[in-house]
């Protein structure tokens, strides 16, 4: 089958520090050439500005009704890669080939004039954004129905709310009809409620055989709609593959760039006074990989090297806290069975795997406890921290919204239409989570 985008050896470079005004006359341009072989003389020949390149060698192809998710950190060169799809800038080097006609969210907004109405403004973006006017009309309660807008549809958009003006240019973007649609991060619009409708959009479009490009940082979200992942790093493509393997990789490789490894000696949260027993702390992601980023319901383990001056059998607890020091829950080989610690030790390394934690997306902290049976040794406070990243753990691109809690728990539903059913028998042996 052939591709319905080639990317061909793709470079773009910008150069930074290069001021020009923007307008300029025949006098001023006959003074500047005569100045240019004096002021390179003076400078040594070099520029006065200096270079980036955003795009280095990218190059792949992407199959008709496919959806691609284009994951990296900022700055990888996904948002440029798009607008020169967009046409929006021209490539420095190399080639993209699109078969088809091409829609862009890029920028949510694109077009809209204050003074205008929220219907003007439907047809004045809707024809920036590609549209013919009676495809516009065709889809204009469709676009008022998805925006919820309709009380105001007479009012100048320069009166809407951020939250009516995001909505509002969501759903002129969201009803374009391409063969290629390029979207740039634009499922965080509006209020929890309009965003998970802009994601059942999403899943409408990627459904109906069209080829989507996305770009997102919520990882939730590229895995609901993807079924291939690209990822950029530095301008290059780092690794094309499935998205759920791509999407572990990269957060581990993410997350190993900061301190996932911790010196505990000197560290600012141990007791005042307490011998120093643990050394350092490290945490694991579940493929074994130094991190401090793991997914949702994903395992990961804490290990802590120690040492001490008299032998004794080892405790170690962990207490698990929010960034506002709220308690969420705690382990310790107190309570719980521990294989393979022995009675007298002075010095070691214990693992901790913490299995599946049920807790939504943000930073947590860890105090370390340290001690023997029936005492602690040593604490030290917010030893560690790690963040979990979201994760399409309920199969619906969808989780609970943040005021809920940090704790996202599964549940499994049942309708039945008799009123007086009784509650059957809860079957022990099914997984009460969903994932």
């Amino acid at each position: 089958m052939k591709p319905i985008i080639r990317i061909i050896d793709l470079h773009k470079q910008y150069r930074i520090g290069d001021k020009r005004a923007p307008y300029s006359t025949l006098r001023e341009d006959l003074v500047r050439l005569l100045r240019s072989p004096f002021q390179r003389w003076r400078s040594g020949g070099k520029r006065d500005h200096a270079s980036i390149w955003a795009l280095r060698g990218v190059s792949f192809d992407v199959a008709p009704g496919s959806v691609v998710g284009i994951i990296g950190r900022n700055g990888a060169g996904k948002s440029t890669l798009l607008k020169i799809l967009s046409r929006i800038t021209e490539p420095t080097k190399g080639r993209a080939e699109l078969y088809g006609r091409v829609g862009s969210l890029l920028e949510v907004g694109t077009g809209f004039h204050p003074e205008l109405t929220g219907r003007e403004n439907i047809f004045l973006s809707g024809g920036i954004l590609g549209m013919r006017k009676r495809e516009i009309g065709r889809q204009f309660d469709a676009i008022v129905a998805f925006a919820e807008i309709e009380k105001f549809l007479e009012t100048p958009v320069k009166h809407y709310s951020s939250g009516m003006y995001t909505k509002l240019a969501f759903s002129v973007a969201a009803h374009l009809d391409p063969e290629i649609l390029l979207v740039d991060e634009v499922l965080a619009v509006g209020d929890a409620n309009f965003q998970k409708k802009c994601l059942g959009k999403m899943r409408e479009v990627a459904g109906g055989g069209r080829t989507v490009l996305f770009v997102s940082h919520n990882s939730a979200s590229i895995e609901a709609l993807c079924d291939r992942c690209i990822w950029l790093r530095d301008g290059r493509v780092e690794a094309d593959g499935g998205t759920q393997d791509l999407l572990r990789r990269y957060l581990i490789a993410d997350g190993a760039q900061e301190a996932a490894e911790i010196t505990l000696a000197g560290h600012p949260g141990r007791t005042p006074g307490s011998e120093t027993i643990m050394r350092t702390a490290r945490l694991f992601s579940q493929d074994g990989v130094l991190t401090t980023s793991v997914r949702m319901s994903e395992s990961f383990a804490i290990q802590v090297e120690f040492s001490r001056s008299t032998p004794g059998k080892p405790v170690l607890g962990m207490a698990f806290k929010t960034v506002t020091g709220a308690p969420l829950f705690g382990v310790n080989n107190r309570f719980i069975p521990a294989k393979q610690m022995p009675a007298n030790a002075k010095e070691g390394v214990i693992t901790c795997w913490i299995d599946s934690p049920p807790l939504m997306p943000g930073t947590y902290f860890v105090d370390l406890y340290f001690g023997e049976e029936y005492r602690d040794l040593e604490v030290v406070r917010e030893a560690l921290s790690f963040h979990v990243e979201p994760a399409d753990v309920f199969g619906t691109g969808q989780l609970c919204p943040p005021q809920a809690g940090p704790i996202c728990w599964g549940a499994r539903f049942e309708y039945d239409d008799c009123l007086e059913k009784p509650v059957a028998t809860c079957d022990t042996t099914a997984p009460v989570r969903s994932h």
